[in-house]
């Protein structure tokens, strides 16, 4: 539904249709900002016939990120390519106890599913990749039981973050998949510098990263070093050919950003966009555009 209160239909059940803008992507990637959904029609998959999970872990950040990049590059899309560094496997170990090695850089969780034969030689190559690059120690789950124990490690990384501090600020930011290991370290060279702690996992397997502060909204000192890290963080994963967020979207924290992604340009046309749709400012107001643009600080690292 429209601010107007019109209502259109967009999409459909055909596998082409090229007829005008593609108005479904637009609408369902506005934030809210351009009309409201009423109705979606979804299409059902089947559960897979067959699922195998993995563990690869790592001494070196650099051979996390490579395997990530060899596993797609042989054509492999898993159906789980999660990523912890050593701060978030510390921290998850001591929560859930899963005897996590607490020695390593990173961890790869890796999950395939779908014909059984397809998945068992999948993950044969995957794990000769992570071998191959290096991997300290590859555990493949030798039944669900095991697996669910595995899956524990990334599934709790949230909950274990969040019971260090009264405050928790998880964001997102998504870099190429072979700058995985580069942002990660741009991200603990920007925690220490304004002295505050900030763990990272996410979605290795198209890069996205989930740096998480732990905090105290009391401090308002710390809270403020916080916000400056992770505009630098933004900063960062631009520079390293990513964007500010690749799952979360803009809202209203990160709308001081945006146009350093996409330039005053871009911004000026989704800001025409906005005014087509919704000329009164009635839908998702304060959201995506913000009074000003935050001042971009060019890093520069050795």
């Amino acid at each position: 539904m429209l601010a107007s209160g019109e209502i259109i239909r967009t999409g459909g059940k055909l596998m082409k249709d090229v007829a005008g803008y593609d108005l479904t992507k637009l609408l369902v990637g506005s934030e809210g900002t351009l009309a409201i959904i009423t109705e979606a029609t979804l299409k059902l998959v089947p559960p897979p016939r067959a699922k195998k999970t993995m563990l690869a872990m790592y001494r070196d950040l650099y051979g996390a990120a490579r395997t990530v990049s060899r596993i797609i590059e042989a054509r492999i899309i898993p159906a789980t390519l999660e990523f912890m560094d050593n701060p978030t496997i510390r921290v998850v170990d001591d929560f859930a106890k899963l005897g996590l090695p607490l020695d390593m850089e990173a961890i790869l969780l890796i999950e395939q599913d779908g014909d059984p034969e397809a998945v068992e030689r999948d993950i044969a190559l995957i794990e000769e990749i992570c071998i191959a690059e290096r991997a300290d120690r590859v555990q493949v789950a030798a039944d669900r039981e095991e697996a669910e124990r595995l899956l524990t490690a990334r599934r709790s990384a949230f909950t274990a973050l969040a019971r260090l501090r009264p405050t928790t600020i998880l964001e997102d930011a998504t870099v190429p998949r072979s700058k995985i290991a580069d942002m990660v370290l741009r991200i603990n060279e920007i925690a220490r510098k304004y002295n505050v702690t900030i763990a990272t996992f996410g979605h290795a397997g198209d890069g996205n990263l989930h740096p998480t502060a732990t905090t105290d909204a009391r401090d308002h000192d710390e809270v403020h070093r916080v916000e400056q890290a992770f505009a630098e963080i933004f900063e960062a994963s631009i520079e390293l050919g990513g964007t500010i967020t690749g799952e979360h979207g803009v809202g209203i924290v990160k709308a001081p950003y945006l146009e350093w992604k996409v330039g005053s340009a871009g911004l000026d046309m989704m800001k025409g966009i906005k005014q087509a749709f919704d000329p009164h400012r009635l839908l998702n107001p304060g959201k995506l555009f913000a009074k000003e643009t935050r001042k971009r600080v060019v890093l520069h690292h050795e």
